[in-house]
């Protein structure tokens, strides 16, 4: 176990990898629940898609571990599942086939420009600011998805701040507000509400004091807590309608499907139509990649999990000789595993800083998370009695941990402190690490043009301006 996970090597134990892997799984397990529950309403049905969650999950997970040896872990990503259903199904009109054969040319195109060294290129094309100031802004983001989770803050707009609305029958599904909406902070008169605040408060002593395994405790304490409280329901345990063999059966719907004859052959009937199913691949692919690269560079850097030796053989190593490269490839594969199974992009998730603040340092905390997707198959309804209000503390102390990248930033010089700002606190409010780079480096890009500086541009940083802008063109008008 030591000789293959490099234990010693890493500073680490396997107890500690052990109890990484549960904080990460537990932080991360909401997506069980809520990747089936977002895809299910383009039509999919909610059981087959729990399986292809649990099985992208278990494969994706286990290549990171095993292969790359890092203690990161996928799933089908937030944000890449409402764009999957309300936008290229609802919004423009594809079937879920269709989407899952788009899902599947993303994956392709993920493959290819890993192996191709492209993702490299971009990584080391990122200037030293603007990675310090993703890895303050993934802390934003993490800690901003705790507080939402938690429900410790609300939002209120008029009517006329409503931009768009998709309903299904008499129940609004998806409604989209402008600038008008106003956050606020909620009001603490629920057990819902309080329970996050006795989370929060434990989770803050336990990491203070340093307490060996604290996040995991946190997580099992606020849990039992909350079933005093009245909010975790144990009556809400079903094993017979959530079981195992329904949900293989009902998985044959979905396998395969992005190949039939309603899926990839479909998409390229209509000639006119190629122009936009490009697009929108490409903006399911743009998403992964930078979501994927902004939580490396966010979470390995500030840890060591990615070492100045693993930086080195990034930059001058040819195949899969750093860490880098192998969680670079594990990652790329998933997103095309998972849409085979029919699910959308698998990514690897930003909810792994948690079971990395709890001492992860190498695959083995992987390898516990895969196994824990695979034991959800079984126990998945006792696993839904984990409480938001549990896991969700446990985001924001390690969103707070991640927060002394910004540190590193010259905030005096602004050719550094604006594109910094905008990489940064947009990846938070925006709710989305993919937006926030690209703005980071559309505006890193402005100030050296008008600077007289656009030689220290790299061409790759170019390219995927040019690429984020079209994207941005593309999203506005559809």
């Amino acid at each position: 176990m030591d000789k293959f996970f490099k234990l010693k090597e890493n500073g680490t134990t396997v107890s500690r990898e052990v109890i990484a892997g549960f904080t990460t799984f537990f932080a991360m397990s909401y997506i069980l629940f809520v990747n089936p529950n977002i895809l299910s309403q383009s039509g999919m049905p909610f059981q087959a898609v729990f399986l292809a969650t649990i099985i992208s999950s278990i494969i994706g997970t286990l290549v990171m571990g095993l292969f790359a040896n890092v203690p990161y872990a996928q799933a089908p990503g937030m944000g890449l599942n409402a764009f999957f259903t309300f936008t290229v199904v609802f919004g423009l009109g594809y079937s879920w086939q269709q989407a899952l054969g788009m899902v599947f040319l993303c994956g392709i195109i993920n493959i290819l420009i890993t192996v191709t060294k492209i993702r490299k290129m971009i990584i080391k094309a990122i200037p030293e600011s603007l990675q310090h100031a993703i890895g303050g802004g993934i802390g934003i983001f993490v800690a901003y998805a705790g507080l939402k989770s938690a429900n410790l803050l609300t939002f209120s707009g008029d009517a006329g701040s409503i931009t768009s609305s998709i309903v299904d029958g008499d129940q609004a599904v998806n409604v989209t507000v402008n600038g008008g909406i106003v956050p606020g902070l909620a009001m603490f008169n629920s057990p819902g509400m309080i329970l996050a605040v006795i989370g929060l408060v434990l989770t803050i002593i336990l990491v203070a004091l340093d307490v060996k395994g604290g996040i995991l405790i946190s997580i099992i304490g606020t849990t039992i807590i909350g079933i005093f409280m009245g909010v975790v329901d144990l009556s809400a345990i079903d094993f017979k309608n959530n079981s195992l063999g329904s949900s293989i059966k009902e998985l044959g719907t979905t396998f395969g499907a992005a190949f039939g004859s309603e899926g990839l052959p479909s998409l390229f009937e209509n000639a006119q139509r190629i122009p936009l199913v490009l697009m929108t691949i490409l903006a399911f692919s743009l998403s992964d990649t930078f979501d994927t690269i902004g939580t490396f560079i966010g979470t390995g850097r500030k840890t060591g999990i990615f070492s100045a030796e693993d930086e080195a053989a990034l930059e001058n190593s040819t195949g899969m000789k750093s860490k880098m490269d192998r969680a670079l490839f594990a990652d790329a594969i998933a997103t095309s595993i998972g849409a085979v199974f029919g699910t959308s992009n698998t990514t690897t998730f930003v909810e792994s800083a948690a079971g990395i603040g709890a001492g992860g340092r190498t695959g083995l905390t992987s390898v516990v998370v895969a196994v824990l997707f695979a034991l959800s198959s079984l126990f998945a309804p006792l696993i839904s009695i984990v409480p938001a209000q549990a896991t969700a503390p446990v985001l924001i102390v390690v969103g707070i941990m991640m927060l002394s990248s910004f540190k590193e930033i010259n905030w005096d010089n602004l050719d550094e402190a604006i594109p910094a700002f905008f990489a940064s606190i947009f990846m938070g409010l925006s709710f989305s690490i993919s937006y926030g780079i690209a703005v980071g480096f559309i505006f890193y890009v402005i100030l050296k043009v008008i600077k007289g500086r656009m030689k220290e541009v790299a061409p790759i940083v170019w390219v995927i301006t040019a690429l984020f802008i079209l994207n941005f063109i593309i999203m506005s008008v559809l």
